[in-house]
């Protein structure tokens, strides 16, 4: 799956993780790491929303991604949907909510944050 991401064959990696018979939280992850990898934000939260179970990594690569590519707003969102689950962001979620904030000039919401750190 994450060699085909890397080579930009998306198709090719759906494949092999539809074929998949015990999928389990890595290689949900790594499904989702090649939608983002490949630009494909929608798909990515579409996979992210069918997952039965998550962990920080799965919360935090959505994050990432919609703070890097300019949709602070919903990376924020996303952020306080994992705090109601009961999941501990990581360094990196942290990181990458501060620079969602940063994206929005959310100074207010950026302080709170900085503030669990």
């Amino acid at each position: 799956v994450q060699m085909y991401g890397k080579c930009g064959s998306v198709v090719e990696a759906v494949g092999v993780f539809e074929r998949i018979y015990e999928r389990n939280v890595f290689s949900w992850n790594m499904m989702i790491q090649v939608y983002i990898q490949n630009g494909r934000l929608e798909d990515a939260r579409l996979l992210f929303d069918r997952m039965a179970e998550r962990d920080v990594v799965s919360w935090t690569a959505l994050i990432g991604a919609y703070a890097q590519s300019g949709r602070g707003m919903e990376a924020v969102k996303l952020f306080r949907q994992m705090q109601v689950m009961g999941v501990e962001p990581n360094k990196v979620t942290f990181v990458s909510i501060l620079e969602a904030c940063a994206g929005l000039v959310a100074v207010a919401e950026g302080k709170v944050i900085h503030a669990r750190i």
